[in-house]
C-alpha cells in the first residue's frame, strides 16, 4: 500500500483526444518531469480501436516499462489482460470490482468514486485505491459529476479509511497540495500536463506541489 501511495503523486491519464503532441512524446517528457503513474485512456468520438489501439498502448506501456512507472488501462479489462498491464481503472458503470479481481488477479484496480457509499462499496469489493472527483470544475469529461471540491476525501479519512486516493477534476499545480492537504496521496491530471507547451515543466511543478501538501 505505501508503495502504491508513491506511485500515485502525479498521476496522468492520457489518450489521442487529449495531447497537442503525439502520446509517445507527451509521455516521455511528463515522466522525466515527475509523472509516477500513466494511465491510458482511450475515449471520445474518434478514438482509436482494434489494432491501431492496441499499437499505441503497446507503444506506451514501453514507456512505462522503460522508465519503471505503472501502467494502468482504463475501462478496457480486455486490453489490459492482453497486454498483461499493471493494472486497470474503472467507474461506476463498468464491471464490479470483485468481477475484475478475478479476471486480473495481483493487479492495481482503481476506481472511481462520488459519494461515501460508493466509496465504502469499492472497499468492500476489494479496489486498491480511489479516484475521487471532480475536485475542481473540469471540461474533460462532457459527463463529469457535480464538482465537490475535498469534503468526500476529508469525509474517507474522517471515516478512517486508510485506502490509498487520488484527486481528479481541474487539478493545477496552484491547487494540488490542497487537494494532498485534505488526505489524497497524489493527484491525477489530463489537460493540466496533456495541453501544456512543456509536460516534463507542468510535471515538475505538479510535483513540487504535491510534496508541499504532503508535509
Amino acid at each position: 500500500m505505501d508503495r502504491l501511495r508513491q506511485q500515485l503523486k502525479v498521476y496522468l491519464i492520457m489518450g489521442t483526444a487529449n495531447s497537442i503532441f503525439p502520446l509517445q512524446q507527451t509521455l516521455e517528457e511528463a515522466i522525466k518531469g515527475g509523472v509516477t503513474m500513466f494511465q491510458f485512456r482511450e475515449k471520445g468520438a474518434d478514438a482509436l480501436i482494434g489494432e491501431k489501439k492496441l499499437q499505441l498502448a503497446k507503444e506506451l506501456q514501453a514507456i512505462c516499462q522503460e522508465h519503471h512507472i505503472p501502467f494502468i488501462v482504463n475501462d478496457d479489462i480486455d486490453l489490459a489482460i492482453q497486454l498483461n498491464a499493471d493494472g486497470v481503472h474503472i467507474g461506476q458503470d463498468d464491471e464490479n470490482v470483485a468481477v475484475v479481481r478475478e479476471k486480473l488477479p495481483n493487479k492495481i484496480i482503481g476506481v472511481s468514486t462520488h459519494t461515501i457509499e460508493e466509496v465504502e462499496a469499492a472497499i468492500a469489493d476489494g479496489a486498491d485505491y480511489l479516484g475521487i472527483g471532480p475536485v475542481f470544475p473540469t471540461k474533460t469529461k462532457a459527463d463529469a459529476k457535480e464538482v465537490q471540491g475535498t469534503k468526500l476525501i476529508e469525509d474517507i479519512r474522517v471515516k478512517g479509511f486508510t485506502i490509498p486516493i487520488v484527486g481528479i477534476g481541474g487539478i493545477t499545480d496552484e491547487n494540488a497540495s490542497a487537494v494532498v492537504r485534505a488526505g489524497a496521496d497524489g493527484v491525477s491530471v489530463i489537460t493540466a500536463i496533456s495541453h501544456h507547451q512543456s509536460p516534463a515543466m507542468v510535471a515538475k511543478q505538479l510535483s513540487r506541489s504535491v510534496e508541499k501538501g504532503l508535509k
